[in-house]
């Protein structure tokens, strides 16, 4: 397996397109709708948010793929559409403008929206663009890079990656965009994410493999705590590839699947390092736990705490915050057990050992956390399990980001 270019038109198949039609009205130059197609008829799963309060395009898509195909996917930035005035009656009519545009059937496309909740959608303007968008489609780099860059709300940076593997003998592709900075929390925070594959693989079994996946990826990261309405994570898989249809969880399944959590866990990992305001991407790992899932709800209090991700901003190498979200976090352990180190490019510093504090060098702790990229070390002293889990540091401008997110 190999990464590559060309994010979701990487795939034999796939075409992508994107340009700005209106919903967002107060920067004309930013691109607000994305299109994602291929060529025949694909394999379909996602997930989408445990939050109650869900946005009508959620609804339009959990309908839509009750037969387990798709073949397009168009996604606005801008607004949400949640909680809204004619809320499906407008995520239906974005569907329906693809589908008479692509001579194809609502029901063979998906809707996502991301922006401000409880404001009426534009649809007029998305119908009116949608045949520019079509025409527009092609397959490459710069169309996913610009589908990528119009699904962005406060996100910095655009979220694309693409593999390349072999699965059952033959050369697959898959790749992916996602947006997602704040209201980014484990269970599938703001983020939409969409993913294409030209592997052959049954509906039953693309749907396996997301849910095998999304729980080692975008389930373990973490910005601020909140779960959104609209989090929804889409994979199309076309067949262009030319494997042996995969029908079970075999070898070709295993292979296929290790791509695709690869691809995840690199977007997931954009989506923490680019939290809104973050200045740091904190990788927290745990070892020596009694199982994985007390490894995972350890690494995962870790890098939830608002006061860990304090300390990292400020480059402080208090340990003892990270015990506090160990012991609040459910999991059972013994604390005198434990032993904490701090590492990223400057090196490395071990700062607490079977739960007491060391004597350390401030100044090498404070060099190490100045560093982009920290990883918090974990070890549990319990057995032999361990999770890795991903999460940003909280900075003021976090606050000014969100202050005045809606006006």
């Amino acid at each position: 397996m190999k990464f590559i270019e060309g994010g979701v038109c990487a795939a034999q198949g796939f075409k992508a397109a994107a340009m700005h039609v209106g919903v967002k009205t107060h920067n004309t130059e930013k691109k607000d709708v994305a299109l994602i197609v291929s060529d025949v008829d694909c394999s379909a799963a996602a997930v989408f948010t445990k939050n109650v309060v869900k946005a009508a395009p959620i609804h339009v898509d959990l309908a839509h793929l009750k037969d387990g195909k798709a073949r397009a996917i168009i996604a606005n930035s801008g607004n949400a559409n949640a909680c809204a005035p004619m809320g499906e009656e407008n995520a239906e009519r974005e569907c329906a403008a693809v589908a008479t545009a692509l001579g194809l059937t609502s029901d063979d496309v998906l809707v996502s929206s991301t922006g401000v909740i409880g404001q009426t959608l534009n649809i007029g303007v998305i119908e009116g663009g949608v045949p520019t968008l079509v025409s527009m489609l092609e397959s490459s780099a710069a169309a996913s890079d610009a589908a990528a860059h119009a699904i962005m709300t406060t996100d910095t940076v655009k979220k694309e990656v693409a593999v390349e593997t072999t699965v059952g003998g033959k050369t697959v592709r898959m790749g992916g965009i996602a947006k997602g900075s704040g209201m980014i929390h484990p269970n599938m925070g703001t983020m939409l994410c969409f993913l294409t594959t030209d592997c052959a693989i049954s509906p039953e079994m693309i749907r396996a493999a997301l849910l095998d996946t999304v729980g080692v990826s975008f389930n373990r990261i973490s910005v601020d705590g909140d779960t959104s309405t609209n989090d929804s994570c889409m994979v199309l898989a076309n067949g262009q590839a030319g494997n042996a249809v995969i029908t079970e969880k075999n070898e070709a399944y295993a292979e296929f699947l290790e791509a695709l959590q690869a691809l995840s866990i690199a977007l997931a990992k954009k989506m923490a390092s680019d939290g809104e305001g973050a200045k740091h991407l904190i990788t927290c790992t745990v070892n020596g736990a009694a199982d994985e899932k007390t490894a995972e709800t350890v690494s995962k209090s870790v890098i939830c705490s608002t006061l860990t991700k304090a300390a990292i901003f400020g480059a402080d190498a208090n340990w003892g915050r990270i015990l506090c979200a160990m012991g609040y976090s459910g999991a059972d352990f013994d604390p005198e057990k434990v032993d904490v180190s701090f590492a990223s490019a400057a090196g490395s510093i071990s700062v607490c050992k079977q739960g007491r504090g060391l004597d350390f060098d401030e100044t090498l702790a404070k060099a190490i956390l100045t560093e982009h990229d920290i990883d918090i070390l974990i070890r549990m002293g319990e057995g032999d399990a361990a999770c890795t889990c991903w999460g940003c540091d909280i900075t003021y401008d976090y606050i000014k980001i969100n202050g005045d997110y809606r006006t």
